[in-house]
């Protein structure tokens, strides 16, 4: 007698899509779960979201800087935390941060050669080597014409002789504003001053156009304005 069975016979591919349709809803689940979070995290993910730091607080041999973003020349250094050295330029007299650089094209590359308006700090670390101040009373009087030099308007000039490593160079110092800078002579290029100061365990190098020290007073006030500006909470 043949027995005939109650439950109904399925066929090879209702059983394989019976098996995938869990398969098919876990993985839109998964997709709709890392769609979700890529959501929310979207806006942390840019360089400068709309609630990014106007400043960053840099530590440059152990010492603490808040340092506006806009000022920082080098994509690479736009980040908080330790570094060893950072380079930063500010418009002059305003000392405010330059805008986004134009772009250039060949057409318009000779119109938009311009005299320097601002001024370029370089923060370094400075591992304990000679400071500026040292330098300024024991290396650089070994160098210097011993030719009186005339104070115009407070400020020094004096020369470094030809034959030694600063031959090309002129010194200057005033008393009040307190300023001291090594200038390069104008040739081919117009010349420019280099003035040191050491901050905690950061040396501050500025770079400005000679021409400035016919108003040197402001020049002095500026990087001292900065110097104060720049400096993070004392520790």
């Amino acid at each position: 007698m043949t027995v005939f069975s109650a439950a109904p016979h399925r066929s090879p591919r209702t059983r394989t899509w019976a098996h995938a349709v869990p398969i098919v809803l876990g993985g839109i689940a998964a997709v709709c779960a890392v769609a979700l979070v890529a959501y929310l995290l979207w806006p942390t993910w840019g360089t400068r979201g709309a609630n990014a730091p106007d400043k960053l607080p840099v530590s440059v041999g152990g010492t603490l800087f808040n340092l506006p973003v806009m000022a920082i020349r080098m994509k690479i250094q736009r980040h908080s935390g330790p570094q060893e050295r950072i380079d930063l330029d500010f418009l002059y007299p305003s000392l405010e941060p330059p805008g986004a650089p134009k772009h250039v094209t060949a057409d318009t590359v000779e119109a938009a050669v311009q005299s320097i308006d601002r001024i370029f700090l370089s923060i370094t670390a400075h591992h304990d080597a000679l400071s500026p101040e040292q330098r300024t009373a024991t290396i650089y009087p070994r160098y210097l014409d011993q030719a009186a030099a005339t104070p115009a308007d407070g400020l020094t000039m004096r020369m470094f002789r030809t034959e030694t490593p600063y031959g090309s160079e002129d010194f200057y110092s005033a008393a009040s504003p307190a300023l001291t800078a090594r200038c390069t002579r104008d040739a081919a290029t117009p010349g420019m001053c280099l003035s040191e100061r050491r901050v905690g365990g950061a040396d501050l190098t500025f770079r400005f156009p000679r021409s400035w020290l016919s108003q040197w007073h402001g020049v002095a006030e500026a990087m001292e304005k900065l110097t104060a500006q720049l400096r993070g909470p004392k520790g």
